[in-house]
């Protein structure tokens, strides 16, 4: 019934300053802030903007790393994100033996003296630069890779970097929507096995054959690699594979999958995105053109904007848009624009309804006024008495039959454009027939758009046996009276 909807759900993001200050603590970008402010004229570098070797041991102690076996590269690593975010400025030197020029960069004073979506942006800067690090082929194939000339061949190196970046994309996808779908982990960890093999086991294979099993441990062991780079700059959070799991050294780094113990599932790598890594990756979808929804968006557009757009969000973010849409309206004219929306007999009619229904509710009691203007509309009467019922008002006027079954089609044809719990709807239509004698005789005659489809699913869903066919009947009634 309804139109097709967007594959990605909405995502509820934290406020712009809660993320930025959530930016400015991250590993990588708050040592490459601490470089930058630690960098001067007397900094040398060489002719790429990198720092030279002798200056790597002072940066690393700025760091408070110079102990770390690792220091000096974590400093290299971070000076090289500090120049290609524009919190320094290098003026490269013609060649290694005279040095470039460092100044501080623009986006320097941005980090504390510009707001939240500066600092953002800022991070998304480091972020590509993180993301076509992880995407990078690894040093050691690198430097087999390189001819005589000193040119890079690709072919022996039998790497493709659009389709490297276009895989760890679709990774972050998957995760993301993980992430802030309904039923799945929420804001849990998701075991590294299950995010490779949802990008490389088919969704109609039973059991993996020895071949997916294997690319999908060699992903695994790739993906193991960049999510320890993509950790430092906050996108993720994560727990490495265990060592323990790799085959002996020499043979090509695998994890052994075709047994994962359910109890260990740890051992092989768990990442869950950070608020700050939904908000990455869902600006990455947004430049590349994906729908990607965020709970808020809808607070400053109209009635009708609303529930339509809360078509295609899940029961939590739809109350979460709700609550952001309501507050600072007045209760009575948010209610009248509300119920204005809700008229219509086009396919997504029955679940606006359902929303407008949903939004009163929040509004409260003093939705009352505007809720009995439309007591005698043929749309929204039945609504309003069930909502006034509720709220335990007093003076509902019953319902005519007719109306009665006009919305009971409504209710149905709503709830099936919702997609929502199989079983649920199976009782709301036991319960709607058991109360009605004589439903399915009445109910075909009713004049909503949705008739046939809502009794032909009624046919589909209804339990009884009888109480199916008799609604297959009415739907070929219905179909028939609609065709005449």
């Amino acid at each position: 019934m309804a139109p097709d909807r967007p594959t990605l759900p909405p995502v509820q993001l934290h406020s712009d300053a809660e993320l930025a200050r959530d930016a400015l603590a991250t590993p990588l970008l708050a040592r490459a802030a601490r470089l930058a402010r630690w960098a001067g004229p007397e900094t040398r570098v060489g002719a790429g903007g990198e720092l030279v070797d002798e200056q790597l041991p002072a940066a690393a102690e700025v760091l408070g790393l110079r102990a770390d076996e690792d220091g000096e590269a974590y400093a290299s690593e971070a000076w090289r994100l500090a120049v290609d975010t524009g919190l320094v400025d290098v003026e490269d030197g013609e060649d290694d033996d005279i040095p470039g020029a460092v100044t501080a960069g623009e986006n320097l004073g941005l980090l504390t003296g510009g707001t939240p979506l500066d600092v953002l942006g800022i991070w998304l800067d480091g972020l590509d630069v993180v993301f076509a690090d992880a995407t990078a082929p690894v040093l050691d194939d690198l430097a087999d890779a390189i001819g005589e000339d000193g040119e890079i061949d690709f072919e022996l190196l039998d790497w493709n970097p659009e389709e490297e970046a276009e895989f760890l994309e679709g990774v972050l996808g998957n995760l993301y929507l993980l992430t802030v779908g309904e039923g799945g982990p929420g804001e849990g960890p998701v075991p590294l096995p299950a995010l490779a093999a949802s990008m490389l086991v088919p969704d109609d294979m039973g059991d993996p054959t020895d071949d997916v099993l294997e690319q999908v441990s060699e992903a695994m062991m790739r993906l193991d690699e960049q999510f320890r780079l993509l950790e430092p700059i906050g996108l993720v959070e994560y727990q490495p594979v265990d060592e323990a799991l790799m085959v002996e050294e020499g043979e090509e780094p695998t994890a052994q999958i075709d047994e994962v113990d359910d109890e260990d599932v740890t051992r092989y790598g768990m990442v869950r995105l950070t608020p700050l890594g939904l908000y990455g990756v869902r600006a990455r979808m947004l430049e590349a053109g994906v729908d990607a929804p965020a709970v808020g968006e809808l607070a400053d557009k109209g009635a009708d904007v609303l529930l339509d757009g809360l078509a295609v969000y899940p029961e939590t973010a739809a109350r979460a848009e709700t609550v952001g849409w309501l507050a600072g309206r007045d209760a009575v004219s948010a209610a009248r624009d509300l119920l204005a929306a809700a008229r219509g007999a086009d396919e997504g009619s029955p679940l606006r309804r359902l929303h407008c229904q949903q939004a009163l509710s929040l509004v409260g009691a003093d939705a009352e006024p505007a809720v009995r203007e439309v007591l005698d509309d043929a749309e929204l009467g039945g609504l309003a008495r069930v909502w006034l019922a509720e709220q335990g008002a007093a003076d509902v006027p019953a319902p005519s039959e007719s109306m009665i079954f006009w919305l009971a089609i409504d209710t149905i044809a709503a709830q099936l454009d919702a997609r929502g719990d199989l079983d649920e709807l199976r009782e709301l239509i036991e319960g709607l027939t058991g109360r009605h004698s004589g439903f399915f005789d009445a109910a075909w005659r009713v004049e909503h758009p949705a008739t046939a489809e809502v009794l032909e699913a009624m046919g589909r869903l209804h339990p009884d046996k009888a109480s199916a066919k008799a609604a297959r009947k009415a739907a070929f009634k219905a179909r028939s009276r609609a065709g005449a």
